[in-house]
């Protein structure tokens, strides 16, 4: 009895700690499977596989050397312009007054620049930024070509105030103050205020197409009224109003007496019922010794 007793106690104590021991950790030795064998698996791999797991790690090493040194774009460009789209064409259009490598210097192409990721939208904004583009579109054509649509501010006419002489559009703003002998043939507006007013003298002088290639120069007198400098040096003083008429009737005395071809200094026009002249000072002096000193030297004179 008491050998059973012991023996019944024992099994009760095997039963409490199997009770409080931790779990998950009872797997017997004997079904535990070696170390050998799982490394044993690795054998079953290709061959091939060690080589690609250290070129993908390779990879990923020099991708991210290549993001962290700033170079992502440069290597992607490269990449894409080695499949077949980097940027090998430029078509433009529309261009008059820019040279081509003004406007391929705002594209920013560089050797090595793929279409895929050229900002396109970057180059708009630095062409339209240029003085003589008005608007600009840039297209991307796959594989290989940018084409490039310029609109140009038109110049109308030179606008000088001071020493600085500028080229405008027709409504006055300045395009740009780069000004060589190509825009000669624009008529030349002088004084403040007068690029704002050069639509009015240029219509008017359109309808004498006779007397517009004569003059040089259109000078707004106090935000009024207009003089005109032909190019022989004669001044012609316009009136505020009824400046179409004016012009009109001194045409009609050029072609009648050649009035603009005699040595005189300046016609005078501002008052409807007369034209008064101003001869040179050489001319003035000849006619008051012809006249027995009775000419007025330097003054107005009616031409008669």
């Amino acid at each position: 009895m008491l050998s059973l007793g012991r023996k019944h106690k024992r099994n009760a104590l095997t039963r409490l700690e199997a009770e409080l021991a931790p779990r998950g950790r009872g797997v017997a030795r004997l079904h535990r499977q070696p170390v050998w064998r799982a490394a044993g698996r690795l054998m079953e791999l290709p061959q091939w596989a060690g080589s690609a797991a250290a070129l993908g790690f390779l990879t990923l090493t020099i991708s991210y050397g290549i993001v962290i040194g700033g170079h992502g774009r440069i290597v992607s460009d490269a990449l894409l312009s080695a499949a077949g789209f980097g940027v090998e064409a430029v078509k433009l259009s529309g261009q008059r007054e820019i040279n081509e490598f003004q406007i391929l210097e705002a594209l920013e192409i560089h050797e090595g620049t793929s279409l895929a990721l050229f900002d396109a939208a970057g180059a708009r904004e630095r062409l339209n930024r240029m003085a003589w583009v008005k608007n600009a579109s840039v297209m991307k054509l796959y594989p290989s070509t940018l084409q490039i649509s310029i609109e140009e501010r038109v110049p109308y006419a030179l606008w000088q105030r001071g020493d600085l002489v500028s080229i405008i559009n027709e409504s006055g703003d300045v395009i740009t103050d780069e000004v060589d002998g190509r825009y000669a043939n624009l008529l030349l507006v002088v004084n403040h205020g007068a690029q704002r007013r050069a639509v009015e003298i240029n219509s008017a002088l359109a309808t004498v197409p006779d007397l517009r290639p004569r003059v040089r120069a259109a000078f707004l007198v106090s935000d009024r009224r207009w003089d005109l400098q032909l190019e022989n040096g004669i001044s012609i003083r316009l009136p505020e109003n009824n400046l179409h008429a004016a012009l009109a009737d001194l045409v009609k005395m050029d072609e009648e007496s050649g009035l603009l071809s005699r040595d005189i200094m300046a016609i005078d026009l501002r008052l409807a019922d007369r034209v008064t002249v101003r001869l040179s000072d050489e001319v003035a002096e000849q006619r008051k010794v012809m006249t027995g000193g009775k000419g007025r030297s330097g003054k107005k004179e009616r031409d008669t």
